[in-house]
């Protein structure tokens, strides 16, 4: 979840969807969010 400009949780018990992409088309929508999340980061 996202509050302005601050990430207030990452939900792991039920992360909408990540897993059946991974699964059935082979995205890696986890580590896409990650690279994001670390990118911005490092821009600050």
């Amino acid at each position: 979840d996202v509050i302005g400009d601050w990430l207030t949780e990452i939900n792991l018990t039920s992360p909408t969807g990540i897993q059946e992409l991974e699964r059935f088309d082979g995205i890696n929508v986890a580590e896409t969010i990650w690279r994001a999340i670390e990118a911005r980061r490092a821009a600050q």
